[in-house]
């Protein structure tokens, strides 16, 4: 059974009558006419999309066509690691040295006791002390009861004895957990189970070694700061960091690569204005750890040995430049005044020639005098 497919071409008319166009129609035997175009019908369009103004890059004078960028995605930024927040300095609890003292002597005399009740004790001591002799009972679980308490007693009275000195703090800690820090002075008692690590928290003052650093330009330096400094919060120096110094230093080198210091006298940026940021900058990074800076200063500023030769000679060049201006200026001013005084004065009359010809013996002269006298 063969089925052919016809496409036969009819008119529609217009409803003003008007010309008229073929629709183009599919018929078969089985079915029926239908229209081409509505199989081809297309789907209802999409909402329409709003788009932000899309940035067009174009080179000129070279005839291309705009591109159309589309707008970059926000970067992320990985949020900086702090210090725990409940880390923070609080008082560590101690006792006064005398409580030490005073457990220690009667855990001793606990012991002389215990050892005078055993018969442990000869003669001559107990007759040294007053007490009588006494028939010695042995030792017995009971004694050894009474040596082990009295001398658990002695131990933690003169082993928790501490000594603390100004501008010192103890920081202490128990397995691990920290149990306050102790800054006060003179004689006192600590727990002997707990862990003492000695901090300096004295107003101090380090010198670093020549540090690598760039000017505005981007010329390689070499800088030695002097870097006031304190420990503020013992919690934080102490267990935030491994090594709060070393923190310190890494964070006045990481400073000096990113602020431009300049050589002093270079006309740029003052080693003041560097100093500041400087400041500013190591006080905010070493905060989080307990660390208080008041002055970061560049003491010294050299070239790098790579370009000192070069940038010796490129300095020594603009001085001398810049003394021939000087010495240009001056010399123009003098020829001026001159010139100006003789005519105003009615000395000399002068027309354009003699005037350009007075003018230029006497540059030739001020200039040959101020080579000879110098500047």
């Amino acid at each position: 059974m063969s089925t052919t497919t016809e496409s036969t071409p009819e008119f529609e008319g217009t409803a003003e009558g008007g010309p008229s166009r073929p629709a183009r129609l599919i018929q078969n035997e089985a079915t029926t006419e239908i229209p081409v175009h509505l199989l081809f019908r297309d789907d209802p369009d999409p909402e329409p999309v709003h788009l932000r103004p899309a940035v067009v890059g174009r080179r000129q004078g070279t005839g291309e066509q705009p591109r159309v960028r589309r707008p970059a995605a926000p970067v992320r930024r990985r949020p900086v690691p702090r210090v725990d927040p409940e880390l923070g300095e609080r008082p560590g609890r101690v006792l006064p040295g005398a409580v030490g003292v005073l457990a220690g002597v009667c855990g001793a005399a606990g012991c002389a006791a215990t050892s005078w009740w055993a018969g442990l004790l000869p003669p001559v001591a107990a007759g040294a002390l007053g007490l009588p002799v006494a028939a010695g009972a042995g030792l017995g679980p009971v004694q050894w009861a009474a040596y082990a308490g009295a001398g658990a007693l002695g131990l933690f009275g003169f082993g928790g004895l501490a000594r603390g000195r100004t501008g010192r703090a103890w920081v202490l800690g128990l397995f691990g957990r920290y149990r306050g820090t102790v800054r006060r002075t003179g004689l006192m008692w600590v727990n002997p189970l707990l862990l003492r690590r000695r901090v300096d928290v004295r107003l101090r003052h380090w010198r670093s070694e020549a540090m690598p650093a760039a000017d505005g330009n981007g010329v390689a330096l070499r800088v030695v700061v002097l870097v006031v400094w304190r420990v503020r919060d013992t919690a934080r120096a102490v267990l935030g960091v491994d090594d709060h110094e070393t923190y310190l230093r890494e964070c006045v080198e990481a400073a000096l690569a990113r602020v431009p210091v300049d050589m002093p006298g270079g006309g740029r940026a003052p080693v003041e204005a560097a100093a500041d940021a400087l400041t500013r900058l190591v006080a905010a990074e070493t905060a989080p750890v307990g660390l208080e800076v008041f002055s970061v200063q560049p003491v010294r500023v050299e070239y790098a040995p790579e370009v000192a030769a070069a940038m010796q000679r490129r300095r020594i060049a603009a001085l001398d430049a810049q003394h021939r201006a000087s010495v240009l200026t001056s010399v123009v001013d003098s020829v001026e005044d001159t010139v100006t005084r003789l005519t105003m004065r009615g000395l000399v009359e002068l027309d354009d020639y003699e005037r350009k010809a007075l003018v230029k013996d006497l540059t030739v002269a001020f200039c040959a005098g101020r080579g000879e006298g110098g500047p």
